[in-house]
């Protein structure tokens, strides 16, 4: 196969708050997925790239899979659900410093038919208390046909482990065609990335109040100076890296809460709150994009969205 790429679809699955977010943005070298110690942040199938010299993995970082039957947590199940189904592999994260409950047994007997597509990564293991041979001994039990050597002790924070998981999913992966060009690190387009880093500084600040209650809905977009650009969601726009430079993109985003009595939490006393998730927001955005955000950032209230079916699929099905 002289000449040949290897090129595959990876989802990466697990518990809430395992780590995956982290892994991903690890394994892609950027940003790729926020971060938030609050489980189920992550809302969507978020795809990053990883490209070598044998190829090109795309890793779909997905919704942590709780039981629950809320009609929200039933979406995230079947973003996973599908990414899964889709893939040409899967990532199995665990957490080696939490025990194996009643959560991981659930999910284990959910991949337990796609065994021959999966390998798995138990992270954290350089955190207090954890096991690894606890964890090894309940994938050996729950899924007995997932070979041993495609079992990996990872550290996402220290980055210890990673290129031998790497090296396993390359080894794994189909002959085939990169999916997208060698410089992207992610498919993401702007209008998105941007609603991400927010939402991701407000659950920040507002963790023990209403983390699951906000979503951010970026309302408008302009070139302010400079040549204009296409920015809609879709478009492959300052994800990757060589983007051609701009000098100030103007947002005009909305953090949305379910009550009206929701409002002044985010904004905060003299408007302090929504003054720090704006600053803390424009920081990362200016690392990852060629230009200068100028974030105009206001709250409104969208009430009672979660139970909004057509809110919804715009939100988590895009």
């Amino acid at each position: 196969m002289d000449g040949q790429k290897k090129a595959a679809f990876t989802a990466v699955v697990g518990r809430p708050s395992v780590g995956k977010s982290t892994l991903v943005n690890r394994l892609c070298g950027e940003k790729v997925a926020i971060v938030s110690p609050v489980p189920q942040t992550t809302r969507n199938a978020i795809r990053g790239i990883v490209n070598r010299e044998a190829g090109q993995i795309v890793f779909v970082d997905t919704p942590g899979r709780h039981k629950s039957e809320k009609k929200f947590n039933r979406k995230l199940l079947s973003v996973s659900d599908r990414s899964m189904e889709e893939a040409d592999l899967i990532l199995y994260v665990l957490d080696a410093s939490r025990p194996p409950a009643g959560e991981e047994e659930a999910i284990a007997a959910r991949i337990l038919p796609l065994a021959d597509r999966l390998v798995a990564g138990v992270n954290k293991i350089d955190a207090p208390g954890a096991d690894f041979e606890e964890a090894l001994t309940f994938l050996r039990d729950k899924i007995p046909a997932l070979k041993r050597e495609r079992i990996f002790q990872v550290s996402a924070l220290k980055n210890r482990g990673l290129g031998e998981l790497l090296d396993c999913l390359f080894h794994l992966a189909p002959w085939g065609e990169p999916f997208y060009p060698a410089d992207f690190y992610t498919d993401q387009g702007v209008q998105f990335r941007i609603a991400e880093i927010i939402r991701e500084k407000a659950v920040a600040r507002l963790r023990e109040e209403l983390p699951h209650s906000i979503y951010v809905d970026v309302a408008d977009m302009e070139f302010r100076d400079g040549p204009s650009g296409d920015t809609g969601d879709g478009a492959p726009a300052g994800e990757y890296r060589g983007a051609p430079p701009r000098r100030r993109l103007w947002v005009r985003a909305f953090i949305a809460v379910e009550r009206e009595s929701q409002k002044g939490m985010v904004v905060g006393k003299g408007g302090q709150t929504i003054k720090a998730i704006r600053q803390a927001a424009r920081k990362d955005l200016d690392r990852i994009f060629d230009w200068k955000i100028e974030l105009d950032l206001r709250v409104k209230t969208a009430r009672d969205w979660r139970h909004n079916d057509t809110l919804l699929k715009r939100l988590i099905e895009r």
